[in-house]
């Protein structure tokens, strides 16, 4: 029998857990689903508690009860008791409490207790609780240490212990957590039972993640694909976006068509499309971005939509009424160069255009996220596409209407 070479078996548990953080949960799935428990468990506890919750909810039932019990019990424990959470939230990303002790231990018994508990497991408070597990207290490590060895827990504890709850989603926990910054969180039920811990540093992670993701997200890129997504499943993913994208440009389209004797007779009106489209969208895309930077930190608060969609329209005027005042002076000055008659009345109508459609695309980038939102959608999903549809829309045939009526 040959020697078992342990290097290369630990170099190729590195690269294991390397390229199962390159994809997403369901491509990780994928990859661990070819190993053995012991390995998908190894692999798993390598990944943020999180990551590795969605992971292990996407394997093979095989393979996650081959996973389960190979994982150490606690672990294991967790992980079932992390399920019965919704995806995203704080639940999900739980990690077992190891120092709970109950209120009568003294000092003493829980730094022996910790000598042996800090071999396997990070530990940054003790918690104190009940027969039934609820979360009475927690001691500090200074306390702990700097207290008399006879003293019992409940004369050393401080009682008044911020707690997250375990459904909490982790945008709302984030707003809770916002200006405390503790290292780490216990996590309860609705009856104050201690259900987990959740470290900052896993929230901030996941949280990061989800706003890296929200670009993407507005054009049509699934949260789920990373660069190690291989390009079958990329292509999956990306194309159906690609195809709704297309049928709102025949829509821009069609508003052109419905003007082309328009665009025929004055054929200067096809040099300053573009320049109406691509202000407008601008425009929105400003709003777009307030807005779901707003949703997203917790700026906008409910009853709050109003007048932002107030803000937004008025900024769009304004911003309108600059720009489309350079670029009626630019339809001006071409139109009077290739001798029309109606240069001034055009440069009207590109003025009158780029207004309505700078207000429009301002509510547009408003109300596209909030409209997701009520409808259940996460606001940033393709909002980009909806978004360019009704500025290109609007812009379009404001300019081609107006030039229709008046010239």
């Amino acid at each position: 029998m040959e020697p078992i070479d342990r290097p290369t078996i630990q170099r190729s548990a590195v690269d294991l857990v390397e390229d199962v953080k390159l994809r997403a949960p369901r491509g990780a799935a994928e990859k661990l689903a070819h190993y053995g428990g012991a390995e998908v468990a190894a692999a798993l506890l390598k990944l943020s508690p999180g990551f590795a919750q969605d992971v292990l909810a996407l394997l093979p039932v095989d393979s996650r009860e081959r996973a389960l019990a190979a994982a150490p019990p606690e672990i294991a424990r967790q992980w079932q008791t992390n399920a019965l959470y919704e995806d995203g939230a704080i639940g999900r990303m739980m990690e077992p409490v190891y120092a709970a002790f109950a209120p009568q231990a003294t000092v003493g018994e829980v730094v022996e207790a910790l000598h042996e508990m800090v071999r396997n497991a990070f530990i940054t408070y003790v918690y104190v609780v009940d027969a039934n597990e609820r979360l009475l207290g927690i001691v500090t490590m200074r306390d702990l240490l700097l207290s008399e060895r006879g003293k019992a827990l409940r004369d050393v504890m401080l009682t008044e212990v911020f707690a997250l709850r375990a459904p909490t989603p982790l945008d709302e926990a984030m707003k809770q957590v916002l200006d405390r910054h503790y290292p780490v969180y216990p996590v309860v039920d609705a009856e104050n039972r201690i259900r987990g811990l959740v470290r900052g540093q896993s929230m901030f992670e996941a949280r990061a993640f989800e706003i890296a993701a929200q670009p993407g997200s507005m054009v049509g890129v699934e949260k789920e694909e990373r660069m190690g997504t291989p390009w079958q499943r990329s292509l999956t993913m990306r194309h159906p976006w690609l195809q709704l994208n297309l049928l709102t440009a025949f829509l821009a389209a069609a508003v052109v068509g419905i003007f082309q004797d328009t665009i025929d007779r004055v054929v200067i009106l096809a040099l300053f499309l573009p320049v109406l489209a691509g202000q407008s969208g601008n425009t929105g895309c400003q709003a777009l971005a307030v807005t779901l930077r707003g949703m997203t930190i917790g700026e906008l608060k409910p009853g709050a939509e109003r007048a932002l969609v107030t803000k937004e329209a008025g900024l769009g005027a304004l911003n309108g009424a600059g720009v489309g005042l350079i670029a009626a002076i630019g339809m001006y000055i071409t139109a009077s160069g290739q001798g029309s008659p109606h240069a001034f009345l055009l440069s009207f109508v590109v003025f009158v255009a780029m207004i309505g459609s700078c207000v429009a695309s301002g509510l547009s980038g408003a109300m596209v996220p909030l409209t997701l939102k009520r409808l259940g959608f996460d606001p940033a999903t393709a909002s980009s596409i909806f978004l360019t549809t009704a500025t290109d829309v609007v812009s379009m045939g404001m300019l081609l209407g107006l030039a229709a009526m008046l010239v």
